[in-house]
């Protein structure tokens, strides 16, 4: 593949080796995001940490919980600015610069030696990585073929799970060496991630699907070739481009502005509110289905709620993390073959047993009131470790891929901003109260967290539409056509199977493409060409 000014681009990279690079560094941000989750847990049971920030004792729990929680404050902010400046600079120019941001933000944690300067670094981190976290979903979404995208971004979120098993590895390992390396030098190995994201993202082709929204098509049209590592010329290029350009043309004729979102839009627009709303949705179900209690806290639970050892609850934390990222891969051949609704529904129908059960054995043994055993206590170990495994399977990824389909290519930056703002701010939330709640309501506290796991099983049944088999524009036709809200008596909006009416509109704008330029119109006949982009069976 060359380019108009007969360059090879990206390095000579195309086809399945340019994708591989592209979710390569998309992973390594997932990856550092994941070490983020976990390597605070044990920074805070580190007793040189605690006396050096005058953390220690049961008074200081509410600033503790602060510290640990101003991070998702900071990564709330970054995703405010992903969808204003990160619009206007492109996917790949604002994972650079929130990846520059975040290497101050490491710096000044792992230099720290005071509580006002460990407030301003895990700000700051927190900042880089709410701009990452919502532009790398997006540029993988964009620049994957539909069969690949679903699996494409749960893998990522399995190396989300990497980076979270590694860092817990890595507390348990130098919580024997004591002292401030214990906690130093996990915060200083941000920069493995960090050195590896400014050496792959720069020479990485942009989405074409922002570069045709932003006027630039030669560009886009030439990303589109090297991906499919076939000629610009080529009619299945063509075709793609031309549906992208269509779908871009469409969400600008009918754009609304943010003032205008919560007014009644026409029926023959996209309905972007509701499509915000959806995306935005899955991330707040994630976090108040519980998953931070554990990633920030689980050595803080084992020792206070179940009463285990700091040495044995480090442990713990990290065998946990291996069983969590070793189930985590079945969510990959799951997210195209179950959908995104079957994952979320199966996922948290297993988050809510492991809950309930562990309230029921907390409340009996050394948490509760009225003589409990402390073994009924110990046998609720095995249900945090179900609680991990059901969370891997389904609400680990899907949150972070669904607004990144669901919502249409004009609103798909401010969608998953939304969206990840959406889960930084709720984040901070439970990253606050789970310590105070741990402290002040016992066993009771687990009641909360059984209750929306609940609750969000038919929220999840009734209003959720699957992605899984269409293509983006797929999803942006389907909007057009003016679906009910409640989509539960609509097969299209149901089935996992990519609808036939999608896979003949896309055939018809192949011979369409093919008609136009003659020389190439024979390939039309190849059905591997026809698969490379409708690939959905």
């Amino acid at each position: 593949m060359t380019s108009t000014s007969g360059k090879r681009p990206y390095m000579g990279q195309t086809g399945r080796r340019l994708l591989a690079w592209i979710t390569f560094a998309c992973s390594v941000d997932m990856l550092m995001f994941g070490y983020d989750q976990a390597v605070f847990s044990g920074v805070i049971v580190t007793d040189n940490f605690l006396e050096l920030h005058d953390l220690v004792g049961p008074s200081k729990t509410n600033l503790l919980s602060t510290v640990t929680a101003i991070y998702d404050v900071g990564c709330f902010f970054g995703a405010i600015l992903a969808f204003t400046v990160g619009e206007k600079l492109g996917r790949r120019k604002s994972i650079i610069i929130g990846t520059t941001i975040m290497s101050v933000g490491a710096i000044l944690m792992s230099a720290s030696f005071s509580l006002p300067q460990m407030f301003v670094g895990r700000i700051i981190l927190g900042l880089g990585n709410g701009i990452n976290t919502s532009s790398a979903p997006i540029w993988q979404t964009e620049t994957s073929p539909a069969h690949l995208r679903g699996k494409l971004v749960m893998f990522e979120m399995m190396m989300n799970i990497v980076g979270f098993s590694v860092c817990n590895w890595i507390n348990f390992g130098l919580s024997f060496a004591g002292g401030a390396v214990a906690w130093r030098l996990p915060l200083a190995l941000q920069f493995v991630f960090i050195f590896s994201l400014f050496a792959t993202v720069p020479w990485l082709p942009e989405s074409p699907r922002w570069l045709v929204y932003h006027g630039r098509d030669a560009e886009a049209r030439e990303v589109v070739a090297c991906l499919a590592a076939k000629s610009l010329d080529d009619p299945t290029v063509l075709a793609q481009c031309e549906e992208i350009k269509y779908s871009v043309t469409y969400e600008k004729e009918h754009a609304v502005r943010w003032r205008d979102l919560l007014k009644p839009t026409n029926t023959d627009g996209t309905k972007p509110l509701r499509r915000l709303l959806l995306g935005a949705g899955t991330q707040f179900i994630q976090q108040f289905e519980g998953i931070n209690i554990m990633s920030y806290y689980l050595p803080t639970v084992l020792t206070t709620a179940v009463g285990l050892s700091n040495e044995l609850a480090r442990l713990l934390t990290a065998v946990n993390s291996v069983t969590y990222l070793v189930l985590s891969c079945v969510s990959i051949p799951l997210v195209e073959k179950w959908g995104r609704r079957g994952l979320m529904l199966a996922s948290t129908a297993g988050q809510g047993f492991a809950f309930l059960v562990i309230t029921i054995l907390l409340r009996y043994g050394s948490g509760g009131s009225g003589g409990g055993t402390n073994r009924a206590a110990e046998a609720s170990i095995v249900f945090f470790f179900l609680y991990y495994i059901s969370f891997g399977i389904g609400m680990l990824g899907v949150p972070w891929l669904y607004p990144t389909e669901i919502n249409s290519v004009a609103m798909r930056t401010k969608g998953a901003a939304v969206s990840t703002a959406t889960n930084w701010i709720t984040n901070f939330v439970i990253v606050q109260i789970t310590p105070i709640g741990i402290q002040n309501l016992g066993w009771k506290f687990w009641i909360v967290f059984t209750v929306f796991n609940a609750f969000f099983m038919p929220v999840i049944y009734f209003f959720y539409p699957e992605t899984a088999n269409r293509t983006l524009e797929d999803l942006d036709e389907y909007y057009r056509n003016n679906p009910p809200l409640i989509i539960t008596r609509d097969p299209e909006a149901t089935m996992r199977k990519r609808p036939q009416r999608y896979i003949d509109h896309e055939n018809q704008l192949l011979e369409q493409a093919a008609a136009r330029h003659g020389p190439n119109s024979e390939s039309l006949s190849d059905t591997k060409m026809v698969q490379d982009i409708s690939h959905m069976e």
